[in-house]
């Protein structure tokens, strides 16, 4: 199908890395002395956790580097746009595509920028990778979504603090997800429902943050809708795959789009729900929320998730605090289900190193010291060699010295 778009432009191959160690979330509310009663409603079953040397970087790399290693010397060199999204920036100029670039050796007729618009970044650079492929046939662009945030101990919102990468190859004969250019809908307003003044300092009003989000599920939803008349949030999508900062969030999204949004009576909202949003919940409920790269995992669970190989539509709602969205349409490609599974993710959640909380706070301590902001430092890649995913390769950093940061990669 081709939407009636000059060129097939979409997402052609995906690779993800959720971290080699993981904190279930059930210890985390006993350590912590939390409302275990909470647990039900948020909705998660695990949080990702970065190693010390593991920054947004690292893992940027790490979670593209599966991508670009199946490419041809010829397909690598199509590569011309690398875009970095993350809030979890380690410095206020240079961007991180900079040493992403260098850890996967692209060539150097590449653009190379980072995007910030909290968890709506992935998406925001998604849809500018995609522009840019429209208007360069013949190109390639690389998205990698990649956030490692300082944990806010104690507070309801620790136990959604995941750590991880999302990697999208953008071009114009995709395998994963056409997408449907031109008909996106957007809404956006100032808001102080989340901001992070500091890199340690997060600020958040959690009533203003969820309505701002339903808000902006139905004036996104709008928008599109008057971009593509005839549009139905319920008819007219197989999948939904919805920005998660925790799978209880969708669940009352999809409630309020099904309400506010089609003629489906509250009896049927169950069956709705979990034949076409529980699918994308599948990877998120088992990272957490890692902000700008959450809805772009949620598309990848939605498909890998997917009841069938068939082309099946699907309908993407990205929301960022601050506030910015999109709604967006695509086809699900025939054949991209086997495609995802090839990527390991599923195996490599299950084989991540279980941690105590005592071990992620040491963990979290420790990579802090060389975190944003860090003069000098050291990294022990040990620590990361015993938490094992399958032997892949991960990128860690190694020194930091004069403020100029190294990294190297563990086979």
């Amino acid at each position: 199908m081709n939407f009636g778009n000059a060129h097939r432009v979409g997402i052609d191959a995906v690779g993800a890395y959720c971290g080699s160690a993981y904190l279930e979330t059930e210890d985390l509310f006993a350590a912590r002395g939390l409302d275990s009663a909470r647990i039900g409603n948020l909705g998660l079953r695990r949080k990702s956790v970065a190693a010390p040397g593991e920054d947004i970087v690292a893992m940027a790399a790490t979670a593209a580097r599966p991508v670009v290693d199946a490419l041809t010397d010829a397909e690598r060199r199509s590569i011309r746009t690398l875009v970095v999204a993350t809030e979890s920036p380690l410095d206020l100029s240079k961007a991180a595509s900079t040493h992403v670039h260098r850890l996967l050796d692209l060539p150097r007729q590449c653009r190379l920028f980072e995007v910030k618009q909290a968890c709506h970044g992935g998406v925001a650079a998604l849809q500018l990778a995609a522009s840019v492929v429209a208007a360069e046939p013949g190109s390639r662009a690389l998205v990698i979504a990649s956030d490692t945030p300082v944990p806010t101990r104690g507070s309801y919102m620790e136990p959604a603090q995941g750590a991880a990468a999302v990697a999208v190859l953008v071009g114009e004969e995709p395998r994963i997800v056409e997408l449907e250019l031109g008909t996106s809908g957007c809404y956006g307003y100032e808001t102080p429902d989340f901001f992070r003044p500091a890199p340690d300092v997060d600020v958040m009003d959690t009533d203003l943050s969820l309505m701002a989000y339903l808000d902006c599920l139905l004036g996104a939803f709008a928008d599109h809708a008057a971009r593509k008349p005839g549009v139905d949030f319920v008819e007219s999508y197989d999948l939904l795959a919805m920005h998660t900062p925790f799978p209880g969030m969708v669940r009352g999204a999809h409630r309020t789009g099904v309400r506010k949004l089609s003629d489906l009576g509250r009896g049927g909202e169950q069956e709705d729900f979990a034949r076409r949003v529980a699918p994308s919940l599948r990877f998120p409920e088992q990272v957490g929320n890692i902000y700008s790269g959450t809805t772009l995992l949620a598309l990848i669970s939605a498909i890998a998730a997917a009841p069938t190989e068939e082309r099946l539509s699907v309908g993407v709602f990205s929301y960022g605090s601050g506030c910015a969205s999109e709604f967006l349409a695509g086809e699900v490609v025939p054949g991209a289900r086997q495609l995802v599974a090839g990527t390991g993710l599923e195996r490599e959640l299950a084989d991540r190193t279980r941690l105590t909380v005592e071990d992620y706070d040491a963990a979290v301590d420790r990579a802090q010291a060389v975190g944003f902001g860090a003069e000098h430092g050291e990294v022990d890649g040990a620590e990361l060699e015993s938490w094992g995913t399958g032997g892949r390769p991960r990128a860690v950093l190694a020194s930091v010295a004069d403020y100029r940061r190294e990294y190297r990669w563990l086979q």
